[in-house]
């Protein structure tokens, strides 16, 4: 495992070390590289309402990369998040039923069996398709099934979130955690994956790694396309009924190893996306302006008010954020303090094109508002450059 770690030299944005208080959340060393500067940045579930005194309040948002363990991670975090307000995307949703079923072929899921779900902020979770197979969800293991869909990098002590996990599984049970690889954010210049609140970002082998450290063993893994490529990891405790590594997973590490997801260099690639991004979308907006074409987005995402805040947007650039989840209608992002209105009042405002600010959406919303592109009205995904959807047959 630690083939690949050895040559990356210490270069991003800087050095954080012990004289700026930090220390790695997994292994607690005191030396790591910065790889993604974001700059100051509001908390990204603050939803203001219009009346809410400005300006909004902002902190640090950076990514460091550990140069002991090599884990991905925040590096400080002084906000308290709201509580979320955001609805699942059905993207979401089908994705979880892929991965039940094809835990449930091998053997992980079984009617009877006690499970214990970590939950995440951002929905994903799995009660509902568990229970149409007949486990018994429980609030405490020993449970025979875990699961933990984006829910332990919400948690700033990483050892400690693992080792409580490892805890409430029995002698031969499964832990599924689903995350989405530092490969895949990398690969696809995913930058605005970062934000307040997500303390880490794992790669395939600093996962498995720091699983062994605590006795775990990784014995197969499922990859699927959602947020450009997320890995569903299977962890037993070692020396389980359940055997040891599968070859698909020696396979997963050593294809992200040569991806470089251990080289600080690599990682800090990110800080070429946010610039080409923030810059594409500034660029993009002034192109429209200049074709006196009007603006909305749709989604307000956690990664939505990050890129916004690095092109510089404003009201009068973007004239609302349409969202499906309730709970924010009638607020604001923070400190662009752009709207956020209802899918239906998107509609009703007919914009020449609509910013879809997370691209897994697509499908969903067209279904949802076909009135967008029968009103003349086109999709722009941001993955993270703008890029223009074609109008489709009803369109």
């Amino acid at each position: 495992m630690t083939e690949g770690m050895d040559g990356s030299e210490p270069v991003g944005q800087g050095l954080a070390s012990a004289d700026q208080a930090w220390s790695c959340r997994w292994c607690a060393s005191q030396i790591g590289v910065r790889v993604l500067d974001a700059g100051l940045q509001p908390p990204s579930d603050l939803h203001p309402y219009p009346s809410d005194p400005e300006p909004d309040p902002e902190y640090p948002l950076v990514m460091v990369m550990c140069l002991q363990c090599r884990l991905v991670q925040l590096e400080s975090d002084p906000t308290t998040p709201e509580e979320p307000r955001g609805l699942e995307p059905k993207a979401l949703i089908e994705q979880a039923e892929a991965a039940v079923n094809a835990a449930e072929a091998e053997g992980y899921v079984r009617p009877g069996m006690r499970v214990l779900e970590y939950p995440s902020p951002h929905g994903g979770s799995w009660v509902e398709q568990l229970a149409r197979r007949s486990l018994v969800e429980v609030q405490q293991g020993p449970a025979e099934l875990l699961v933990d869909i984006f829910g332990m990098m919400h948690e700033s002590d990483q050892r400690a979130a693992l080792s409580r996990r490892m805890s409430q599984l029995s002698s031969d049970g499964i832990l599924l955690m689903q995350f989405h690889t530092v490969a895949a954010i990398v690969r696809s210049g995913f930058w605005n994956a970062l934000r307040h609140g997500h303390f880490a970002y794992y790669s395939t082998p600093v996962l498995v790694r720091m699983a062994a450290e605590l006795g775990l063993t990784a014995v197969t893994a499922w990859e699927y396309p959602l947020y450009g490529g997320t890995i569903l990891l299977a962890l037993a405790k070692t020396g389980s009924i359940w055997g040891k590594q599968a070859a698909n997973v020696t396979s997963l590490i050593d294809r992200e190893i040569s991806e470089a997801v251990l080289n600080p260099n690599h990682v800090a690639s990110l800080s070429v996306s946010l610039a080409t991004s923030a810059a594409g979308l500034a660029a993009y907006v002034e192109r429209a302006r200049s074709r006196s074409e009007t603006l909305a987005g749709y989604s307000a995402a956690s990664r939505t008010a990050a890129l916004i805040r690095c092109s510089g947007l404003t009201v009068h650039d973007l004239a609302a954020v349409a969202d499906a989840a309730h709970g924010l209608h009638g607020r604001t992002l923070p400190g662009s303090r752009i709207p956020i209105v209802s899918p239906s009042e998107l509609v009703a405002r007919k914009p020449d094109k609509v910013l879809l600010f997370v691209p897994d959406l697509l499908n969903e919303v067209r279904r949802a508002l076909p009135e967008v592109e029968l009103n003349g009205g086109r999709w722009v995904i941001l993955n993270p450059m703008p890029k223009e959807i074609a109008p489709s047959a009803h369109g």
